[in-house]
């Protein structure tokens, strides 16, 4: 059967065209139940049981399927995924809508449906002729969609009635126009709410129903003012009168923000909770610019949530911000408010619930575990039970008479403060895909054994005979690259690069491709790495490990002694690793002049030739930044950190570091002229001036000029920023020069000017990433642009769609934010791990002076911490702040940045939510404030329990094996004795 529609259409040249547009419809689409008999053509496969096997409800007294109108499965996919929910029709309205909709709620949808166990069944109502309606005139698509569900509602009722079948079908819906047309049409109909709560043992299920309001909200306090209308947001924004852009929460105050606008270079202040007016980190919002006279500046005080405030009302906050705002003109920045949301940017939370005294309460709130989120209202009859767990929790609303946005429970994660819960929420809360792998892309793996086959050899060039090695840190097992250093007859130097040839078992549009375009990049956590391809890969056949053949891409220059490139040419490969060093096993053979065997020359001649490389980037204005990077020794059997210390490099980690940016400039040049339009390069932008005022104060306040008009200047100002007394000064100063910085990011090379391809940080002009595809799928795109560059694949459509991969760039630059910030998360983690139930006195630097508090840095676990001034109000000591050079005065004591202390470190978990270090003054010493140094031991008493617990053990045993041994020898000489005296 057909049906067709026609209309005409106008082109720009004045012709008319009729196009004429046809649906087919069938007759033979199967209705999906097992009790059905009228269906004449019956899938084997039939998904709706015909027992009655439902879940009881109050609402149908037989058997029933549910039948689900599109929002129910926007708004109520957390209870969809419970597995009492079966027997469900999914219809093919419904499901076109969902996918266009959300694409979250769609992934979750298509997992349930393919369960066969769910029973989840998929009904194509817009090709069957009998559920199949046309759009009347004047009809939204939403009210065609709405009666489209409706009629196939009916059709499920008459159709199984037919066939003497005592199966009901119901229609649930939240929206009571559509309920009430269903009704009318005397189709059985409920709202998800009403139909939860006429279930059997319905109460962890009501905990999940995603609501929009709480009726104790309606008709209370106004807490925020009204969001503008889509009109006016769209007219505003067409007109300039309003702005646009991603609003970014203070992670350091809750009652400020900004907005970042497209091509404006700085961000637009926002302050006070009326203006913040319900934007949550994330959300993309309209803004409106307040009068200049109306603007202000961060208010310079570390203010995370209202319990620090020491305040509960909204407006007392108000007036605790209010006393630390700057009034100095010259400091105020753009300063706006919040009119609208544009788009939401909400997602699954993780955190607690609040304390609770109230016996039977059902209303709670949620504290969410990242501070730039607002705190949450949920309904749950479980806070027995949940209040010593973490939890995850959605958001559903934000209502302007509601203090805290509307959300409801999903579920528990684990036990608050358990090592593999904390875990779980680092990953979560940082959005890292870390499911196990499914069953499709590990079924896109080679099958073993693998080996090297003689059509791989034929297409390759053999480096077999080559002395290459891999120098990494300790207990890598991932090894995505390796060297080779060789002298040519000529008298030259030939130096190779070889790198893991990833694209040979990782094929373009395989579910493994996906999967690892998806994650993006491997996370690395203290105690646990999240990979990025499977473990057969990253762990073995595309590790390069010692003396064992693998393929790889390799990058090969002839250089001179002065390592001045002759010519570069790039190859796939075989090779076979000669060694597997450590830095520190590498730099004892560099070192060591007994050593005279081919690796040692070969890693000899390597770091010669990287110190000149260095040497010459350096002095083309490259930037050494630092960043207070710390090594956990992890105790074996329980992996709780019982050492920490900042992390020492070596001259092989900078050896090993500048061939691999030699390599990855190298490739950027050949892909880009290659492909000029599409290639997948990284650029690091110049950050604007305004981000280097902190810097140069910092500097000034020291006596030194710092100089920010280049890089290159900045370079060298950094170098002449020497203080004899305080052998840290130049670092710090790396350290402050990186949080000025901005963000790397990848990009397709047809998106931007070549003049925007500069490298900031490396002082190149242009760059990519080659050097790791193990772990990072931008490398995997160079490669397989490298690939075609160089004759050795094919290439494929995808390959060269900008657009496609401007998608995944962006993609690329998100899930590499997430992965640093999860890092860290996991140091943090492990700090709090490592000081529990211990007091340490530490040296240490001030790295911000602030109005209420002072940032230390510790160098010895490269930590930073927070030492909060006048927050004792029983304490006579009072501070005051000079805003002129950032400084902090009590009495004759002056701190000022980079000024050395030592700080009494020791852990607060009174807070189970955020278990933090607490920073108190040792020395300079003020009287009243500074804790007492005597009968403190600076060592972590705890850990070195457990230090010693280890070699304990082993002695406990080879005491018990002594003790054994002793007996023995005990039983012969008694032996003896006797037998000679019988003799």
């Amino acid at each position: 059967m057909l049906a067709t529609k026609s209309f005409f259409r106008k082109t720009k040249g004045g012709n008319v065209f009729k196009i004429v547009r046809e649906h087919y419809l069938r007759d033979d689409i199967h209705c999906g139940s097992k009790a059905c008999d009228k269906c004449l053509y019956r899938n084997r496969t039939v998904n709706l049981d015909d027992e009655d096997s439902s879940v009881k409800t109050s609402i149908m007294s037989g058997p029933y399927y549910l039948l689900l109108d599109t929002n129910v499965v926007l708004d109520q996919i957390d209870i969809l995924e419970e597995a009492v929910i079966t027997n469900v029709i999914i219809l093919q309205t419904v499901l076109e809508e969902v996918k266009h909709r959300s694409s979250n709620v769609y992934k979750k949808l298509k997992d349930i449906i393919s369960n066969t166990n769910r029973r989840f069944y998929v009904f194509v109502n817009e090709h069957h002729k009998d559920t199949y309606i046309e759009r009347n005139p004047g009809e939204s698509a939403n009210d065609r969609n709405d009666r489209a569900i409706r009629v196939a509602s009916k059709w499920y009722n008459m159709h199984l009635a037919a066939g003497d079948c005592n199966i009901k079908t119901l229609l649930l819906t939240d929206d009571a126009r559509n309920r009430e047309l269903a009704e009318e049409d005397g189709i059985p109909v409920a709202s998800m709410e009403d139909y939860v709560m006429s279930l059997e043992n319905s109460g962890f299920l009501a905990d999940k129903l995603c609501k929009r309001s709480y009726n104790a909200e309606v008709g209370g306090q106004e807490f925020f003012p009204c969001h503008f209308t889509p009109f006016q947001l769209h007219e505003g924004i067409k007109n300039g009168k309003l702005l646009q852009g991603t609003f970014a929460a203070s992670r350091e105050n809750f009652l400020e923000g900004s907005v970042n606008v497209e091509g404006m270079e700085k961000s637009i202040f926002i302050q006070g909770r009326s203006n913040l007016n319900r934007a949550v980190d994330g959300d993309t919002v309209a803004i409106e610019l307040l009068a200049e006279d109306q603007w202000s500046s961060p208010s310079d005080i570390i203010l995370q949530d209202e319990e620090e405030a020491n305040v509960d009302d909204v407006l007392e906050t108000e007036k605790v911000l209010e006393k630390f705002v700057s009034s100095d003109k010259m400091q105020q920045t753009p300063t706006g408010k919040v009119v609208g949301i544009i788009r939401r940017n909400w997602r699954q939370y993780c955190g607690i619930l609040q304390p609770s005294n109230i016996e039977g309460n059902v209303r709670h709130l949620f504290v969410p575990a990242e501070r730039k989120i607002p705190k949450i209202r949920i309904e749950t009859r479980q806070y027995k039970v949940l209040s010593k767990q973490r939890i995850i929790v959605a958001i559903d609303s934000w209502p302007r008479n509601a203090r805290y946005p509307l959300g409801h429970f999903v579920r528990a994660l684990g036990k608050i403060g358990d090592k593999e819960t904390e875990n779980e929420v680092i990953l979560l809360e940082h959005d890292i895909p870390h499911s196990r792998f499914s069953d499709a892309v590990l079924s896109s793996l080679p099958k073993m054994p693998w080996t090297i086959t003689d059509v791989d050899l034929a297409q390759r060039e053999d480096l077999r005979h080559l002395d290459i090695c891999s120098v990494d840190p300790p207990g890598c097992t991932d090894i995505d690259d390796a060297l080779h250093c060789r002298e040519l007859p000529n008298g030259s130097l030939e130096v190779g690069v070889h790198i893991a040839d990833v694209t040979h078992f990782v094929r373009p549009g395989t579910a493994l491709d996906k999967e690892a375009a998806l994650r993006a990049t491997t996370v690395y956590l203290v105690d646990r790495r999240i990979d990025m391809l499977p473990d057969l890969l990253s762990s073995n056949l595309c590790s390069l490990r010692e003396n064992e053949e693998r393929l790889v891409f390799s990058c090969i220059w002839e250089m001179d002694k002065n390592a001045n490139v002759i010519n570069t040419r790039f190859c796939k490969s075989v090779i076979r690793s000669r060694a597997a060093f450590t830095y520190d096993e590498a730099q004892f053979k560099i070192d060591d002049t007994a050593q005279q065997d081919s690796i040692t020359k070969s890693l000899r001649n390597l770091n010669k030739l990287a110190k000149k490389l260095k040497f010459r980037r350096l002095d083309n204005g490259a930037l050494v930044l630092a960043s207070p990077e710390i090594r956990f020794q992890v105790d074996s059997e329980t992996h709780d950190p019982i050492d920490v210390q900042a992390k020492q490099l070596k001259e092989t980690n900078s050896m090993v570091e500048e061939f691999m940016l030699l390599a990855n400039i190298s490739v950027a040049k050949k892909i880009v002229e290659e492909f000029p339009e599409c290639a997948v390069l990284r650029r690091h932008p110049e950050p604007p001036p305004a981000n280097f005022e902190p810097l140069i104060k910092a500097g000034k306040h020291q006596g030194f000029n710092i100089n920010a008009n280049s890089g290159k200047e900045l370079a060298q100002s950094l170098d002449q920023c020497h203080k004899e007394d305080n052998p840290y000064f130049n670092t710090m100063l790396r350290i402050l020069t990186t949080r000025c910085m901005m963000q790397a990011v990848y990009f397709i090379s047809g998106m931007h000017q070549p003049s925007e391809y500069f490298h900031y940080g490396l002082a190149c002009p242009i760059y990519t990433h080659f050097t790791s595809p193990i772990r990072r799928y931008a490398d995997v795109m160079v490669h397989r642009l490298l690939a075609v560059s160089v004759g050795a694949d094919a290439t494929y459509p995808e390959l060269l769609n900008k657009k496609k991969n401007h998608t995944l760039c962006h993609n690329l630059n998100y899930r590499n934010r997430m992965a640093q910030y999860a890092g860290r998360a996991s140091v943090a983690l492990n700090i709090h791990l490592f000081f529990r139930g211990s007091i340490q006195h530490e040296e240490g630097y001030i790295l911000f002076v602030r109005k209420n508090a002072v940032q230390v840095l510790i160098p010895k676990y490269g930590l930073e911490g927070t030492l909060y001034l006048n927050d004792n109000k029983t304490s006579s000591v009072t501070f005051t702040y000079n805003g002129e050079d950032h400084s902090q005065t009590c009495g004759d004591i002056v701190f000022r940045t980079f000024d050395p202390v030592i700080v009494q470190i020791s852990l607060d978990r009174s807070n189970v939510q955020h278990e933090k270090l607490i920073f108190k003054l040792v020395k300079p010493h003020i009287p009243g404030f500074s804790v007492d140094s005597e009968n403190v031991k600076p060592t972590n008493i705890a850990q070195e329990e457990i230090r010693k617990e280890v070699p304990k053990r082993k002695m406990d045993e080879e005491k018990a094996t002594c003790d054994t041994v002793k007996t023995e020898e005990s039983k012969k000489k008694k032996k003896k004795k006797k037998k000679k005296q019988q003799h």
